[in-house]
């Protein structure tokens, strides 16, 4: 074979090399499946990394070290470094990122809906399934150097949370839900009695009358320049309630989108109207509710009870300086309802993931670890800290969390009464909690639904009309941004996604497309022969 032919069919092996694994698969394979060792490895030493979020709260930091020291004095040979991260976010970015380069932390928290999309990359979150109910050292397991629950003391709602396509891939950590703080103060002034249950015409009757300004501008309720009677935090959060409460579409558990509806048409017209009137704002457009509320600013401040301990002019964490704070009453609600007989309203909070490696036994050692963010003493001592509760009936049980609840009040501080309200709350109202479904872009959707509420806000702000021609224009460009129009996969494809064997056409495609290549390249390399031979002649 000449030097021209010995090229071509050098080029030519080179294209099918490329070629034929598109065939296969178009991805990143990812891990094999995690398969459980028959015995926990003692002899050996292991390093585990710890992704937790934070929100510059130094108490929780603390509880977060000592449960590391207090594991680690357990289990000598697992040394547990942990990260902490600002907003849950910025986890989840990091974590897409260093699934492209298997670089993952062991142990994460994180949300359900996050962990649907790293489950793209093959085998790179641990399902939990066998490790649950591992006798040795699964929940409540034998070989536990440590008193952990069983899985029947995770609340059943809770765990059912973290199970995606039928299985498990998370534990819960902690819970909390949406909560309405009330300047009880100015309803009265306002002529308004707080109802045993909110709704959502009560809350927008009171706001649209605390929007009444004296002759000079200012407001005739605190006689300031400045007052949003109503501020939402989590307008996500928003827009997936008032949905749910009214029986209207969302998603299902395959990811198809029923988000763009006439119920949604008519909550984004009437947020906007009572926007126009200064009645409505959000956290993002003029920012934290806590702020106002606790400056004589805000009549109504819905936001987590996880963040109870920023409400209230007696609040042991307050942003605002203290010659800003005006004395009122405080009171906690469940979020607005539309039928006071049938509460409904969302159940969230971070939870727990494991990620594969390449070593069962390091996975294993996580899944320890993992597994002691469950035990009492963290988890009594973290619910302590904002308005959590616990994600066991261990531990809400256990003597020590029923006496801290007892003693609501006792202090502005450890026992600050709205705190201790807030997680009540919860207790109180665990059967009317719910849960948005999971999948591949479940996130995203969720951006998506908030994304509609500040669009239609900033929009109002600025003049537009929200109309039905403004209305259809919004979904089309907010489907576009986050992808919507791929059911079941909003957000798109994540790094080192394996979408499994290619269609049998397009891999038809692909091998015609190769066979074209390789008849060209022939086709080549037989004219530069014959060239050379015509040159030579």
């Amino acid at each position: 074979m000449n030097a021209a032919l010995k090229r071509a069919a050098a080029l030519m092996l080179a294209a099918v090399m490329f070629i034929l694994p598109l065939g296969g698969c178009h991805g990143s394979r990812g891990r094999d499946q995690f398969v459980m060792p028959e015995d926990f490895d003692a002899s050996r030493s292991y390093e585990i990394t710890f992704w937790a979020k934070n929100d510059t709260n130094v108490t929780q930091v603390n509880i977060y070290n000592k449960a590391i020291s207090d594991f680690e004095a357990l289990y000598p040979n697992i040394k547990v470094n942990m990260r902490l991260y600002t907003d849950y976010g910025r986890i989840y970015n990091d974590v897409i990122t260093n699934i492209a380069t298997d670089t993952t932390p062991n142990v994460c928290i994180t949300y359900p809906d996050h962990i649907a999309t790293y489950m793209t990359g093959r085998n790179s979150v641990v399902m939990l399934d066998e490790l649950f109910r591992d006798a040795r050292y699964g929940l409540g397991g034998s070989e536990l150097r440590f008193d952990g629950p069983a899985e029947s003391e995770i609340v059943p709602k809770f765990l059912d949370e973290c199970a995606i396509d039928g299985h498990y891939y998370a534990l819960p950590y902690m819970r909390s839900t949406e909560a309405c703080y009330i300047n009880k103060t100015y309803v009265e002034k306002l002529g308004y009695t707080v109802p045993e249950t909110l709704t959502w015409d009560f809350v927008w009757e009171v706001a649209e009358a605390a929007t009444a300004k004296n002759p000079d501008g200012t407001f005739v309720l605190n006689g300031g320049n400045v007052m949003i009677p109503f501020i939402y935090k989590s307008t996500d959060n928003m827009m997936i309630q008032m949905l749910r409460q009214r029986g209207a579409g969302y998603s299902d558990e395959e990811g198809n989108i029923g988000i763009f509806n006439d119920v949604t048409d008519g909550f984004l017209r009437g947020i906007a109207a009572h926007t126009g009137s200064g009645a409505f704002s959000t956290f993002k457009i003029s920012g934290y509710p806590a702020n106002f509320l606790n400056a004589g600013q805000c009549v109504f401040a819905v936001d987590s009870t996880a963040g109870a301990t920023w409400m209230g002019a007696d609040a042991p964490l307050i942003d605002i300086s203290e010659d800003k704070l005006i004395d009122f009453e405080t009171v906690v609600k469940p979020i607005p309802q539309y039928d006071p007989e049938n509460p409904c309203m969302i159940s969230q909070g971070p939870s727990v993931c494991v990620f594969n490696k390449s070593d069962p036994q390091e996975v294993l050692a996580s899944w320890l670890f993992a597994q002691y963010l469950l035990t009492n003493d963290v988890q009594i001592a973290y619910s302590e800290t904002e308005g959590y509760v616990p994600v066991t009936s261990k531990a809400q049980s256990d003597p020590d969390y029923l006496a801290y609840l007892a003693a609501a009040g006792e202090d502005n501080d450890l026992h600050y009464p709205i705190k201790i309200q807030a997680a009540e709350l919860l207790i109180d109202n665990m059967d009317n909690t719910f849960v948005t479904p999971v999948f591949n872009g479940s996130a995203s959707l969720r951006d998506a639904a908030g994304s509609l509420i500040e669009e239609v806000t900033k929009s109002v702000r600025r003049k537009q009309t929200v109309d039905a021609e403004y209305l259809e224009k919004l979904y089309g460009d907010t489907t576009t941004l986050y992808h919507l129009d791929e059911a079941g996969r909003a957000g798109g494809v994540a790094p080192g996604e394996d979408m499994g064997p290619l269609p049998a056409a397009s891999t038809a495609l692909i091998v015609s497309i190769a066979a074209v290549w390789v008849v060209i390249l022939l086709y080549l390399a037989l004219t530069a022969v014959s060239k050379k031979r015509q040159y030579h002649r």
